[in-house]
Order: structure tokens, then C-alpha cells, then sequence
């Protein structure tokens, strides 16, 4: 299954604050916050989140396709993604702009502030995808995860007038985008991906209820946190999956873009939706239990026994002749 992942590319600067941001706000003031947090820690990782997600899929044995726009100072991250199995021949380079960067602190309640600074990701939009698809020999999916709001709508389009599947990821996107741009969006989209958040979101700027939003996508994936992941799809029972127990938490930066990465790879593996969210669930952790997104390892014998673990041999079974983990 060939996987093209469009989105953000870019630098993540985390930092840790030893309080709770929510000590720090006066309540009849909210209109005047002037703030500033002294930090404990901080971190300069890899990231954006289409990297994080084909990351996370070449970790688990996949080839997928990074599409995105990038600074010339992307050198090295290249290097990094494509020892770690991902294609990278169809990254755009700007002769202009620094490739991205995400600034975010994180607070003692792993509550986040953060700020993106686009640079070269404007340039997004300027990608084609036939070009892509004609050098690969076809796409099967399309991941439209959050990007330049322009490019997001223009692979949107083109992979629905080329009739290419897609998976619509609007998420940090829904803030800035309005209701009409959200339905572009997702109207026809195969997969469509959210936490429980931009889930409401997604409903209150379209003005579509949960059972009319469901009929315009294929099947639709919740995250909820600690609480795992949900699928839904119409006419059919709700899914609701466990989380896969972690081994302490560290950082929830990028848990979001490892899920995604788990459930695409097994949906390339033609394993069921269930299945799915459980490798999502289970890929996601191992971000969780690291500070950066993709400063984690997956070693297949590791991720089946935690999988068998969090979800039965079953589970395990039916992933081991898939996996083909990048680290020993």
C-alpha cells in the first residue's frame, strides 16, 4: 500500500514548566494575559507532523511518502528520516524560508502552550500530487494532516477529483480554519482523525451533528487520551479501544502523530480496524514514555510482547508476520 503523507515538517523546541498554567491565570482577567513561564528544561527535536507519522511508519517497516516544504537547513533531518525508511524524493525545498519550527511548553498536568512558526511550509501548497503518484506508480491513500491551510486544501481536492482515497487529519488546523474549510476537508474523506476535542470542534464549526458528519466520511478515528481510541463507521457498532499501558509518561508531545502512524501501517497491512487502533494505541505509548517525537524505538520482539500484553496473543499474532521493525 503506497502512503502518502502531506503536512508540517519542522524543528520542535519543548520546554518543561514546574507549575500548572492554570495557577498562573486571574479569572477576570482573561482579556490582558501577559505571562511568561521560567523554564526547567529544554529540548530542540525532530518533528512536524507529517515527519513524526511517516517516522513512526518507517519505524514499524514501512516506506511511506513525505510530502512537505522545507528550508535548505533540512539536510540533516533528511538523513535522519530516510535511515529511518521514509521517502523523502518528493519534499519540496524553498530557496527562501527556514524549514518550520513549534515552540511548546508543557506544564506539571501535561497541559501545553505552544506556537508554530510556518517558514517554509507556506511553499506546501505549490505541491502536486500526480507528479508523486507517477513517480512511485500510483498512491492508494493520501494522509492531509495539518499543513499550510492552502496546500491542505489543494491535496484535498486534488486527491478527490483524482480519486485517491484520503484521510482528512485537520486537527491543529481547526482553530484557524472556518466551517466551510473544515467540510472541504472532510466531505468523502476515507478515514477522518481527531482527538475527542476537535471532534466536538469539527461538529460546532460545521454546524453537522456526530450522525451527519459520520455519513460523509468512511470511518471515523476519536482518540481520547488515557482513555484509548474510538471507531465509528455507519451502520455498525462503535469500536471503543483500550489504551496499551504505559510505562511511565514523559512527554505527550507527538502522541497523536505515533497513533496515527500505528493505524495507517496496520491498515497497509490489511489488518482489521481494530487491530488498527490497537497498534496506533501501542506506537503512541512509546512516544508518551520519551521527550520528543521521535526520539523513541520500536524493536518487533518488544512491540509484540507489550502487544500481546495490552491486547492478547490473538493481537500479537496477526501483527508478527507484518512487522518489520527499523531497530533491532
Amino acid at each position: 500500500m503506497r502512503i502518502a503523507v502531506t503536512g508540517s515538517i519542522a524543528t520542535d523546541h519543548l520546554m518543561t514548566f514546574p507549575g500548572r498554567f492554570s495557577d498562573q491565570l486571574i479569572a477576570d482577567q482573561l482579556d490582558r494575559v501577559s505571562l511568561s513561564f521560567l523554564v526547567d528544561d529544554l529540548q530542540i527535536r525532530r518533528g512536524g507532523i507529517a515527519a513524526n507519522i511517516s517516522f513512526g511508519m518507517g519505524c514499524l517497516g514501512l516506506t511511506p511518502i513525505l510530502v512537505g516544504a522545507v528550508g535548505a537547513d533540512f539536510a540533516d533531518y533528511r538523513s535522519w528520516l530516510e535511515r529511518h525508511g521514509v521517502d523523502c524524493s518528493s519534499v519540496h525545498v524553498s530557496e527562501l524560508h527556514h524549514t518550520a519550527r513549534f515552540l511548546c511548553t508543557t506544564d506539571e498536568s501535561h497541559n501545553q502552550i505552544a506556537s508554530f512558526y510556518t517558514g517554509a511550509m507556506a511553499e506546501a501548497r505549490l505541491i502536486e500530487l500526480q507528479p508523486i503518484a507517477d513517480r512511485v506508480g500510483g498512491l492508494d491513500l493520501v494522509v492531509v494532516s495539518p499543513n499550510d491551510p492552502d496546500a491542505m486544501l489543494r491535496h484535498t481536492d486534488e486527491a478527490r477529483t483524482r480519486g485517491i482515497p484520503f484521510a482528512a487529519d485537520p486537527s491543529q488546523q481547526l482553530a484557524r480554519m472556518d466551517g466551510e474549510q473544515i467540510k472541504t476537508l472532510v466531505e468523502g474523506a476515507a478515514y477522518l482523525f481527531g482527538n475527542d476535542y476537535e471532534k466536538a470542534l469539527i461538529e460546532q464549526k460545521t454546524g453537522w451533528s456526530e450522525e451527519e458528519l459520520l455519513k460523509r466520511v468512511g470511518v471515523r478515528v476519536t482518540t481520547l487520551g488515557p482513555k484509548g481510541a474510538r471507531v465509528d463507521r455507519v451502520g455498525e457498532p462503535s469500536l471503543h479501544i483500550p489504551p496499551a499501558p504505559e510505562l511511565g509518561k514523559a512527554d505527550p508531545t507527538g502522541v497523536g502523530d505515533a497513533f496515527r502512524a500505528g493505524f495507517l501501517s496496520a491498515l497497509s497491512w490489511g489488518l482489521s480496524l481494530e487491530r488498527c487502533a490497537q497498534v496506533g494505541n501501542l506506537t503512541a505509548t512509546h512516544v508518551l514514555e520519551r521527550v520528543g517525537c521521535q526520539e523513541y524505538e520500536l524493536k518487533r520482539q518488544v512491540f509484540l510482547d507489550r502487544l500481546s500484553s495490552a491486547y492478547g496473543a490473538d493481537a500479537a499474532a496477526e501483527v508478527a508476520p507484518h512487522l518489520r521493525c527499523h531497530h533491532a
